[in-house]
């Protein structure tokens, strides 16, 4: 006799369900990667490769000339402009190139070490640190356009063999180059131009909350001061697909350009945007004030820094009953107030 058995199979609901063929893109979550617009790097060259000592050896030829190669190069690191690249925070510390390979017997040269190619955003400057009490700060190179190069550092050249030295007194010369080696340089990399506008206020007086606000930025936002420690940028988007970047700077205090609150680190990503955008608390009043001490401060780190284009934001004015933008347009004169 036979048996006969009935698989049944449940299926879930779910493998029914419409999904959009093309989901909308959620806005990011968490803490972003933090934007840095200024890096030291040693920049190592590669060594070159030793030169080869050897002799030919074939049938009936025991006691050949000499055929030892030369050794390889070590590898150049080259800084390059590219428009793609956003900041500086993929660099490392400490950058290095190959060596070049050893020469090799039968006239074998040893291969060349690859240069490596550092791609750096545009408008960056290169430059030497300045060492206390021997030189200051020393600017190399601006690197402006798109593809503009700049060599940091030259390999080392690779040695010659010992068939390089043979000449009519010396047949049989049984010495060899050592390769040369590689530059070791330390260079300051600092973005020309970080964002279009950057946001200039006191703590906590809700610049990270409008970068939220007005881009897909997600920079940390808490009720205490001094919450961002590090700039954000965020990307303002326009219907004709220009795109402006935005600048969440740290906040300032009074004595900032004495280094007062992390002051002189928070003020030179400052000069490094090209319109400022003053956050003025109107819940605190006295607005006049504020705006007096900020542009004070950045005049007192770099002269006429604050001569740029300006732009007022009001923030928090749903804490005052009682608020008429034409009087406090009439207190900043031709400051266009928001």
């Amino acid at each position: 006799m036979f048996s006969y058995s009935r698989n049944i199979r449940y299926l879930s609901t779910n493998l029914f369900l419409k999904k959009p063929v093309f989901p909308k893109k959620p806005k990011s979550e968490g803490d972003g990667k933090h934007f840095v617009d200024y890096r030291r790097v040693l920049c190592k060259s590669g060594n070159g490769g030793n030169g080869m000592i050897s002799f030919f050896k074939g049938y009936r030829v025991p006691f050949g000339g000499p055929d030892g190669g030369d050794g390889g190069n070590g590898g150049h690191i080259i800084f390059k402009a590219d428009k793609s690249t956003r900041d500086l925070s993929h660099l490392q510390s400490v950058i290095k190139a190959g060596n070049g390979e050893y020469g090799m017997g039968k006239n074998c040269h040893g291969k060349s070490a690859p240069h490596r190619t550092i791609k750096v955003p545009l408008n960056t400057i290169v430059s030497k640190p300045a060492v206390e009490g021997i030189n200051e700060k020393e600017c190399i190179i601006e690197l402006i356009n798109d593809g503009e190069v700049f060599l940091a550092a030259r390999g080392g050249a690779g040695g010659h063999g010992n068939r390089f030295y043979v000449s009519n007194e010396v047949r049989k010369p049984i010495k060899a180059e050592v390769g040369g080696k590689g530059e070791e340089i330390a260079y300051d990399l600092e973005m020309g131009t970080m964002a279009f506008g950057g946001f200039v206020g006191f703590p906590n007086v809700g610049k990270s909350t409008l970068l939220r606000a007005i881009s897909r930025a997600k920079p940390k936002v808490a009720s205490y001061p001094f919450t961002t420690l590090k700039p954000h940028i965020g990307i303002v988007e326009y219907d004709d697909f220009v795109q402006i970047p935005i600048a969440d700077i740290p906040g300032l205090i009074e004595g900032a350009h004495l280094d007062f609150g992390l002051g002189s680190s928070f003020l030179q990503h400052i000069k490094r945007c090209k319109c400022l955008i003053y956050v003025i608390d109107v819940s605190l009043g006295d607005y006049e004030s504020q705006f007096d001490i900020l542009k004070n401060e950045l005049d007192m780190y770099k002269k006429g820094l604050s001569d740029r284009p300006t732009i007022i934001v009001l923030s928090k004015i749903d804490l005052v009953k009682e608020l008429s933008i034409g009087n406090i347009q009439n207190k900043f004169n031709d400051t266009k107030v928001f």
